[in-house]
């Protein structure tokens, strides 16, 4: 029996290596949260797997496999997951017949006062936020927000001079092309500079549940700030 077992193992692998090399387009996500001992907060785990087609993303064996990983990085923890990951993937790349590779994984813990909220859309994006003050519901509605509008920066100030020299390069050669007096292309110039990095900042973005408010001031009234932020789209 074990060296029936061990040839199976040996088989998966063999099997797993082969298809090692073709790529991986597809897959799926989820997040998983418990509380921590002693009222001590909150901790959340994001898991990403990768697959070759969407047929097998959902595929129940393969839910199946990322809810396993999610699980064991939750309770033991990042890298036990990881040490365990290729032992259970093979059985179900021999199974697919896909490559299946593990993706993105992420760790988040709120021991502080502080609320994590989750957003997992169609297992294809997921956010985990984590708020000094707030409330939970608020937590849920910036991960929420973030799945959708998908920022690159929380606020102006992580916005690198570098950037800001690149996208104005960009702009200035489109606005170059108008035959308008200088004056008037330095006004459009600033206007799409701004624009674009507003589209692109969390704190300037109109909140999706109320596009009068943005979200900087939405946290402001609730006495929040952003902690932490994770992410993962497939």
């Amino acid at each position: 029996m074990k060296k029936a077992l061990a040839i199976l193992k040996k088989t998966s692998s063999d099997i797993a290596l082969k298809k090692g090399s073709r790529e991986v387009k597809d897959g799926a996500v989820t997040i998983k949260l418990k509380d921590l001992p002693a009222q001590a907060g909150k901790k959340a785990v994001l898991v990403s797997l990768l697959c070759e087609t969407d047929f097998v993303a959902r595929n129940e064996d393969f839910t199946t496999l990322l809810g396993k990983l999610a699980d064991i990085a939750l309770s033991k923890g990042l890298e036990k997951m990881k040490v365990l990951a290729k032992d259970l993937i093979d059985p179900i790349i021999q199974k697919t017949g896909e490559n299946i590779q593990l993706g993105d994984a992420y760790e988040v813990s709120n021991k502080d006062k502080g609320y994590l909220g989750s957003y997992v859309h169609n297992n294809k994006i997921a956010v985990i936020t984590s708020l000094e003050g707030g409330s939970a519901e608020l937590a849920r509605d910036i991960a929420m927000h973030i799945a959708a509008m998908k920022p690159e920066y929380i606020t102006s100030e992580e916005i690198t001079p570098d950037t800001k020299q690149t996208i104005t390069e960009v702009f200035q050669k489109e606005i170059a092309l108008i035959d308008k007096p200088e004056e008037i292309k330095k006004k459009i110039l600033d206007g799409k500079i701004g624009t674009y990095f507003k589209e692109k900042t969390l704190s300037e973005q109109a909140f999706i549940k109320d596009s009068g408010e943005t979200v900087g001031h939405l946290l402001q009234k609730n006495k929040a700030k952003i902690k932490e932020i994770r992410q993962c789209s497939v």
